[in-house]
């Protein structure tokens, strides 16, 4: 698991600088690979501030603010709207396209919102109890 983990942990960095190479599931995918092949990268992944920002908040309190949410949207439609700009292909455009359509809908719909304070107060509460 270790090996493939840093498989698609390369590939997704790969896919930082190479327009449609599926970076976030290759990235996603390596951060579950290395959180189950050794409980010293699990304990490391989730002391990071990305970790705690994004997945701790929606898995402690049940959802994610709206400064969040537009963070997570403001990041992915640039990203995707620059490598729709530089491959010029209409299958391509369906693609980013449909991604975005899901993104908004998990965003929007799915996705509960909450306050930043529901969060502060769920953490509050966990480190005490």
């Amino acid at each position: 698991m270790l090996v493939s983990a840093w498989a698609a942990c390369i590939l997704g960095c790969i896919g930082v600088f190479v327009p449609v190479l599926p970076t976030t599931p290759l990235l996603l995918l390596a951060t579950f690979l290395f959180a189950k092949s050794s409980p010293r990268c699990h304990a490391w992944i989730v002391s990071t501030r990305v970790y705690r920002t994004y997945v701790a908040a929606f898995k402690e309190a049940g959802g994610i603010p709206i400064g969040t949410k537009a963070r997570i949207l403001a990041v992915s439609f640039t990203v995707m709207g620059l490598s729709a700009w530089f491959v010029q292909n209409p299958i391509v455009w369906f693609v980013l396209g449909t991604v975005s359509v899901f993104l908004l809908y998990l965003m929007l719909v799915r996705i509960p919102t909450i306050s930043p304070e529901r969060v502060q107060l769920v953490r509050r509460a966990k480190e005490e109890g």
